[in-house]
């Protein structure tokens, strides 16, 4: 047991906040830190109780055995505690729990899984997950590929932490319309065999970084799709980052589409306010409702029969989020490299504004 034994008396640096476990039961111990390993974590653990109560309240995340419940008992109450049960036929652990605080009893290895996200979790400093913004087109050239890097670098100028996510193989790439079509970092292909838990920082530190934002697109090689599962991994890896995920996804959902419109928050259509138009959205608005309720409307205005936005809306049964007028100069920027959203006074830069005013908190300066 010594070995994994930290003196919590000892001079020095302090080393960076882990899980803290306490337990004297070696097997435990042994478990606890394996898990804490697999997810990146240095715990401190001490085989005695109580420990320092600076220890305690500072600890990301504490892991008591129930060996050494009672022990810890007085210690102040907060938040994060788990109490590790080494006897599934003791009932009374469920008494020790409240009087130690415990939010939850676990038994090893049953709650191994749940245990291991948790740790990640409070490893990475996890907070509010990102507020999730799937992008669609109700036709094609709607302009939602357009919109999405609009938001995403709006977002990321007004100092919201922004993921940008390409979930449209056919679309040409989000990178080229960032202008990082050359810029190092991971695409696609690369992820395309993700599987389980990714972190979510070491996701966005691989990843190109233009304008601020964190940027997964394709890259022109010639594969196309990749798996539900890896959309699922890295969709939950950014969000677990907080701030804004932008999706851009297909009309057409493919399986990685669709997991990816079961994790997000809110669903932007982008239709021309045309009646062709309208009747190609309302098919493509009936498959993402399955997946995903919140749907609202962004139309683009004038439309050469009169249609309003409101009309639009109506038409779909959806929300209107707002209406985006013609942007002069936007295919010539795309061209040049300079991407969506960066003109001040564009109605791009205007909707993206109200939008992430709307739906994001502001952004406090340290």
């Amino acid at each position: 047991m010594s070995a994994f034994v930290t003196d919590p008396h000892a001079t020095g640096p302090e080393p960076p906040p882990g899980p803290l476990i306490l337990t004297a039961d070696e097997t435990l111990a042994e478990q606890l830190t394996r898990l804490c390993a697999a997810a990146g974590a240095e715990p401190r653990l001490l085989g005695g109780a109580p420990p320092p109560v600076r220890l305690w309240e500072n600890a990301p995340l504490v892991l008591v055995g129930d060996d050494l419940a009672e022990q810890c008992a007085g210690l102040p109450r907060r938040p994060g505690v788990l109490l590790l049960g080494l006897d599934l036929d003791d009932g009374e652990i469920w008494v020790r729990a409240v009087r130690l605080g415990a939010e939850h009893v676990l038994f090893l290895p049953d709650a191994q899984p749940w245990l291991l996200d948790r740790i990640a979790d409070a490893t990475e400093g996890v907070g509010p997950p990102a507020l999730t913004v799937a992008v669609l087109g109700g036709r094609g050239g709607a302009g939602a590929s357009t919109l999405a890097c609009a938001l995403a670098v709006r977002a990321a100028r007004a100092g919201h932490r922004t993921m940008l996510i390409d979930g449209d193989p056919l679309g040409g790439g989000l990178d080229v319309l960032l202008g990082a079509e050359q810029a190092g970092g991971l695409r696609w292909p690369d992820l395309a065999a993700s599987r389980g838990r990714i972190s979510g920082a070491e996701l966005a530190k691989a990843l190109p970084e233009p304008h601020r934002l964190s940027a997964l697109s394709w890259d022109r090689s010639d594969i196309l799709t990749i798996p539900a599962e890896a959309m699922r991994s890295v969709l939950a890896a950014a969000r677990r980052r907080g701030g804004l995920v932008v999706l851009d996804l297909p009309r057409h959902l493919d399986e990685a589409a669709a997991q990816a419109l079961e994790q997000a928050d809110t669903g932007l259509l982008v239709v021309p306010a045309e009646l062709r138009a309208l009747a190609a959205a309302d098919r493509v608005a009936a498959a993402v409702r399955i997946r995903l309720a919140d749907l609202r409307a962004v139309v683009r205005t004038p439309g050469p029969s009169g249609l309003t936005a409101a009309d639009v809306a109506r038409g779909l049964h959806l929300r209107l989020a707002g209406e985006l007028a013609p942007e002069p100069g936007l295919a010539l920027d795309a061209e040049r490299g300079a991407p969506p959203g960066l003109r001040d006074g564009g109605p791009l830069a205007r909707f993206c504004g109200r939008f992430l005013t709307e739906a994001m908190p502001p952004v406090v300066a340290a």
